[in-house]
């Protein structure tokens, strides 16, 4: 039997940053009332939050606190412990659950879990020395990437490695007790697909997303692209609903993508909740990636995903791209009619965190990358 919970329930959020801020914003729209746990007594999502507590993930008191005022819990990041999502699956419904949110936390465990499920991986393998990272590198060709088996993000916990590099050296430069060696990849482009699926098996997906990259941190992502073809978008579907059947999910997860040079497509990795790149479809669909996660866990009608423009382009903000003040010359490139700021209510800029995107909506991709990233650039305008 599907648990409905209607408008006037109370949505709980594991984790207060960006993502569960604007989870938030669209539970509020949509009658919820809200609850996080996580972050500071001024986090972006407890900016916009009926209730929030700030202790630690292993406070086993306040999260049955918190537990207690939920009807349906989620997370909006993937390093929350599993050990605390276990204990409040214990108290209120946890969506996705518990075993999705470990394989995520892992990354050999999440290679081995794609390739059991028939889906293909760059070739991986676990190191535990100087000795096994060396014979990792020869077998995959001379050059790797290593990286912390655990909470990597954003390029953190990554190393290239080539057949140049002291290998002794870097591996106690690491500082790892173990770690993961991926084969380096030759790819034309990377991409993501966000999908969502229903308590009752239903399943939906947006256009698959190009993404382009800037050490390592998502900068611009384009929906309506040529380059993604019918094809690759059509495999990429088909990947996505393994994930979403595999792990049972009731939620919104992403996954990212490359198409190799030879037109292979491979996934890179999973992230079981609303991503960075599904920002746009705040503008450029009816039903955001936000609405959606609210629609699966609380068991709502399914809708199909309608977009309200051809193209979109999302454009990052990152703590160098913010004016120290602002005027109305660094925003002129927002008065387009198309053109969405959002920020983060983050207190604190720096550079390479993440403050806010710019989301612009138009007729074709070419168009909308070109203005998005014009619109950035203005804002550090004098």
């Amino acid at each position: 039997m599907i648990c409905v919970v209607g408008p006037g329930g109370t949505i709980g959020i594991l984790g207060a940053g960006q993502l569960g801020r604007m989870l938030a914003v669209s539970a509020r729209q949509m009658g919820y009332r809200v609850a996080v746990f996580g972050g500071d007594s001024d986090s972006p999502a407890g900016q916009v939050s009926d209730l929030a507590w700030t202790g630690a993930f292993d406070d086993e008191e306040k999260l049955l606190e918190f537990a207690q005022v939920c009807d349906v819990v989620t997370y909006e990041f993937e390093n929350i412990p599993a050990a605390a999502a276990a204990a409040i699956d214990q108290h209120a419904a946890l969506c996705p659950g518990v075993e999705l949110l470990q394989t995520a936390q892992n990354r050999f465990a999440e290679k081995t879990a794609l390739s059991s499920i028939g889906l293909p991986t760059a070739g991986f393998r676990m190191v535990a020395s100087a000795e096994e990272l060396a014979a990792a590198r020869a077998d995959f060709g001379g050059s790797v990437i290593l990286k912390a088996n655990t909470d990597g993000y954003d390029g953190k916990g990554q190393w290239s490695v080539t057949s140049d590099d002291d290998v002794e050296s870097l591996w106690s430069e690491a500082g790892l007790n173990e770690g993961i060696v991926e084969e380096r990849i030759d790819f034309d482009f990377e991409l993501s697909i966000v999908a969502g699926r229903y308590a009752d098996g239903t399943t939906v997906f947006f256009d698959p997303l190009l993404n382009h990259h800037a050490n390592h941190i998502l900068d611009v992502s384009v929906s309506a692209t040529p380059q993604v073809t019918e094809s690759v978008a059509s495999e990429a579907v088909e990947m996505a609903r393994a994930v979403l059947e595999h792990f049972d999910v009731v939620g919104v997860l992403c996954i990212e993508l490359f198409l190799t040079n030879s037109g292979r497509l491979l996934v890179n990795e999973i992230a079981p909740r609303p991503h960075n790149s599904g920002h746009l479809t705040i503008e450029a669909y009816h039903c955001s990636q936000f609405e959606l996660q609210l629609r699966a866990i609380c068991g709502l009608p399914s809708v199909p995903l309608v977009r309200r423009a051809p193209a979109a382009g999302m454009a990052n903000l990152l703590g160098q791209h913010l004016p120290e003040t602002w005027s109305v010359d660094n925003l002129s490139a927002l008065k387009s009619p198309g053109s969405n700021l959002h920020l983060y209510g983050k207190s604190e800029s720096r550079t390479n965190r993440k403050m806010g995107h710019i989301t612009i909506t138009g007729d074709d991709s070419v168009t909308v990358e070109r203005e998005v990233r014009r619109a950035r650039e203005a804002l550090l305008q004098p």
